[in-house]
């Protein structure tokens, strides 16, 4: 759309920017993206190795977060310190766990996988209690927390025993679910008030994860034989939306509806990268799945509920993932400090 404006020396027409698509929809994109994230892990390492896909995956997201910064006229973060801090992040935010559900996937369902990936905010939370002062336990917030981990052992079996459940590769993704609160939180206690842009700073956080993942990778890998052309074309999805677009979006959506709000995402996450295994990719499905999965989400959304403080909600004070993401400032749009967003998902 145009506007015609008239003036003395003529008739001006200004171009009038179109709308964003509704956050709803937006919100709707971002839960089936980084719920088929998994699906995508799990295709890419029939393919390459784990440190393959995720360096593949780095490399994409990378790449559309540089064009999203030269868009905008965005630049790089500047300081020593900031550059250090950003570097244990990307480490803990991104090349560790996407490291480790890219290796986990070699031995379990991307289902469980992504059951996984929902105990972030029970982590989280646990965490926060003892690394963040402000962040007090409640009894709901507690009973939220037992909640969630007995629904972990019921996706488990912990009543069988375990049986028929490879122990390195859940230990894995349970792993990389921890690994997002530990550099959400080192990221909250470090780059709060850095006085960057949150795109500024998660362009580099990735560009670092890259560079970790350029440095490991050919130390325990070898080039491909061949390029198999349908995990190559996974692994550039996975980066491109998985972690390219979606966290573009979900900077949209917490600027827009807040990080309350956005977050909603993580309990989307399980349920669709559990039918996607199960639909696509042909992944068995027993009922302790889907019934410890409702009760691990049921356990972090209690974790969530905060005290009234002062007529209001305090600020989260653990955004964790789900990551996925929890990946947004704990003051939304109306902080004035900026921290790189993480994702609410793998």
């Amino acid at each position: 759309m145009s506007t015609v404006t008239a003036t003395r020396t003529g008739i001006r027409t200004t171009s009038r920017p179109r709308p964003a698509p509704d956050w709803r929809l937006r919100f709707g994109a971002l839960s089936l993206i980084w719920g088929f994230s998994f699906l995508l892990i799990k295709v890419g390492t029939e393919g390459y190795a784990p440190f393959q896909v995720t360096l593949g995956r780095l490399v994409f997201g990378t790449a559309v977060l540089a064009a999203a910064m030269a868009v905008r006229r965005e630049r790089l973060p500047r300081g020593a310190r900031t550059w250090a801090h950003l570097t244990v992040a990307a480490f803990f935010l991104n090349a560790l766990p996407f490291s480790l559900f890219a290796y986990s996937e070699l031995t379990i369902p991307s289902t469980l996988a992504g059951i996984c990936n929902a105990t972030s905010p029970l982590w989280g939370m646990a965490l926060s209690l003892v690394a963040l002062s402000e962040d007090r336990p409640t009894r709901v917030r507690v009973a939220g927390l037992g909640l969630g981990f007995l629904g972990v052992l019921t996706v488990l079996g912990a009543w069988q025993g375990f049986h028929g459940l490879d122990a390195t590769g859940t230990a894995m993704a349970l792993l990389a679910s921890l690994s997002y609160p530990v550099g959400w939180i080192y990221v909250r206690r470090t780059l709060a008030g850095a006085g960057h842009s949150n795109l500024s700073l998660t362009g580099a956080q990735l560009l670092l994860a890259t560079l970790q993942l350029a440095v490991v990778t050919p130390l325990f890998t070898s080039l491909p034989t061949n390029f198999a052309i349908t995990p190559l074309l996974a692994i550039a999805a996975l980066g491109a939306l998985g972690t390219g677009l979606a966290v573009l979006l979900q900077y949209g959506l917490v600027a827009e509806v807040g990080p309350t709000t956005a977050q909603m995402v993580t309990y989307f996450i399980p349920v669709i990268a559990t039918a996607a295994g199960v639909a696509i990719l042909g992944e068995s499905l027993s009922w302790s799945t889907p019934v410890g999965a409702a009760i691990v989400l049921a356990g972090a959304a209690l974790t969530q509920v905060r005290p009234k403080r002062g007529g209001g909600l305090a600020d989260a004070a653990s955004e964790s993932a789900p990551a996925p993401g929890s990946a947004a400032d704990s003051r939304g749009s109306q902080g004035s400090s900026a921290r790189p967003l993480t994702e609410a998902g793998s």
